[in-house]
């Protein structure tokens, strides 16, 4: 059973959007059934990028994580976010190109995520 704070950001990310600030909620995982990474950026306009970021890790699945949606939740509402966007599913690797391997290279860590379009899930040629 998802705990009240998933449950409330999920709610608010039915609501659409009703202008900014807006936080975006999205997890990653080293594939597309387990998430590790619950991320909260918050957009304080269109087209600017992200000033204020949040992230939490799990070595198991951080959807179990109450502790972790309950302070993304407190984080959301700190900004004083008005949209909050937030995917259904898992969109990607949960290591960072650049910080955690190479440019423009794949994880080592993820092979799930090698050659598949992390939007849609299917593998790219």
């Amino acid at each position: 059973m998802r705990d009240r704070a998933q449950k409330a950001i999920t709610k608010k990310a039915k609501k659409g959007f009703r202008g900014y600030p807006k936080a975006t909620v999205a997890l990653y995982g080293p594939t597309d059934k387990k998430a590790t990474k619950l991320v909260v950026a918050i957009l304080e306009q269109e087209d600017v990028d992200s000033e204020h970021i949040k992230k939490w890790f799990s070595e198991n699945d951080i959807r179990h994580d109450f502790q972790a949606f309950d302070e993304a939740m407190n984080f959301i509402k700190e900004q004083e976010a008005k949209t909050v966007a937030m995917l259904d599913r898992i969109i990607g690797c949960p290591h960072e190109e650049g910080i955690d391997y190479p440019e423009d290279q794949s994880c080592p860590e993820c092979p799930f995520w090698h050659g598949r379009n992390r939007w849609t899930g299917e593998m790219e040629h």
